[in-house]
């Protein structure tokens, strides 16, 4: 065990004891130190009376309540040091009580506080010291160094308690705002969620429902034709929960393995699965889509990708649900700074004059994705949805 470990736990705990109870420690071990001179004389040394000794311990008791009133502490050895060196009986060998307070100020002290006790303890050092006889140089120095020694030692103590200080403060900031940032990017991912769900659900539930309420016509006026509408409302029922799995799939925190090797999440959907969206809605409902494309696709960040799917997906459930349109066209527009998704059908729009909770929808992710989303009746009746969406700078920021 290294010198450093076995010491660690000794100052720990001397750093959380209690302070008071320190304190009197250490006003115990001045008032031993300034005693030894009666509990070793020495033959011609300077007379040894009652009165010194109590003015020696008038320099150590009072740094009992160096902390709870560091400035009356001082004061008090102050008053008491000098008495002590002038009585002579004996004079300090050593001005440990000065010392300690000049630490405790430096430390915990006001600025002016600590200036004018050092000050005041110089001047008090040399004046006390010019009125004693045969004191040689080196005494001056002795003393000197000792004051501006514990002085230095304060400010030291200071400095670095400061420097603790702020890193904790500085700890405490970051992690409130990596809590912060967590929580934001929680609601932001659960927003997102709950916007794939509903474009999912909603989407394939009204592709059921339109099915569904033809199925009984069907069934008495053309069995083949019947079998096949309930063939569709299965592959979408399918298709609606193979999508809500990947959705699902990023709330887990590991991903499945098979064998030792991660399965990769499944895909979301893009811009090139526009044409099998047009499709399946066409063909399951007959409702006649058309999709257009005009200019040079370019790469788009993976969240634009999806964007440009929900908001697709989003415009003709929307169509096939409230609008009793016959046609609707997706137009992707492609620019060099932007795409421009538009989806116009020949229906009634919808009912709220808000839109619903589809349309709000829309207006979230173009927002998220840092475009834009306009939502009305278009040029020639019926109703349009109009995305604007950034492409990526690069290739390598569409790849994320």
């Amino acid at each position: 065990m290294s010198l450093r470990s076995a010491l660690t736990p000794i100052v720990t705990r001397w750093r959380t004891a209690n302070p008071y109870a320190l304190d009197t420690v250490l006003a115990a071990l001045v008032l031993f130190a300034v005693s030894l001179q009666w509990m070793f004389p020495d033959e011609g040394d300077d007379p040894l009376t009652l009165r010194g000794w109590l003015l020696g311990a008038a320099t150590a008791l009072p740094l009992i309540w160096r902390r709870r009133a560091p400035c009356l502490a001082a004061c008090a050895v102050s008053v008491a040091t000098p008495a002590q060196a002038l009585y002579c009986a004996p004079p300090p060998d050593v001005m440990y009580g000065g010392m300690v307070v000049l630490y405790t100020l430096a430390a915990v002290g006001k600025p002016w506080q600590r200036r004018m006790m050092l000050a005041g303890w110089v001047i008090g050092v040399v004046t006390t010291m010019q009125h004693q006889t045969e004191k040689e140089p080196f005494e001056y120095a002795f003393h000197l160094m000792g004051l501006f020694g514990a002085y230095a030692l304060g400010m030291l103590s200071r400095v670095q308690r400061a420097y603790t200080t702020e890193l904790e403060d500085r700890a405490r900031r970051l992690e409130r705002e990596r809590a912060a940032d967590t929580a934001r990017a929680r609601a932001e991912e659960r927003s997102r969620i709950a916007r794939d769900m509903h474009d999912i659900l909603a989407h394939a539930v009204s592709l059921m429902v339109v099915q569904a309420e033809a199925g009984p016509v069907v069934v008495r006026n053309d069995p083949e034709r019947a079998e096949a509408t309930f063939d569709t409302i299965a592959a979408t029922g399918r298709d609606a929960m193979t999508q809500l799995r990947k959705i699902l799939g990023v709330l887990k925190e590991e991903q499945e393995r098979v064998d030792g090797a991660a399965l990769a999440r499944l895909p979301q959907p893009s811009v090139t699965a526009l044409p099998g969206l047009v499709r399946r809605v066409q063909e399951s409902t007959g409702l006649c889509v058309e999709l257009r494309t005009t200019g040079e696709p370019s790469p788009l960040a993976p969240d634009t990708e999806i964007a440009v799917y929900r908001v697709a997906q989003e415009a003709l459930t929307n169509t096939v649900k409230h609008a009793r349109a016959s046609s609707a066209v997706v137009a992707l527009d492609w620019a060099e700074d932007r795409v421009t998704l538009t989806v116009t059908d020949d229906g009634r729009g919808p009912a709220a004059p808000g839109g619903g909770h589809g349309l709000i929808g829309i207006r979230e992710r173009a927002s998220a994705c840092g475009g834009s989303a306009e939502t009305g009746g278009g040029p020639d009746g019926g109703f349009r949805v109009v995305v604007r969406l950034p492409v990526a700078a690069d290739r390598a920021t569409a790849l994320g």
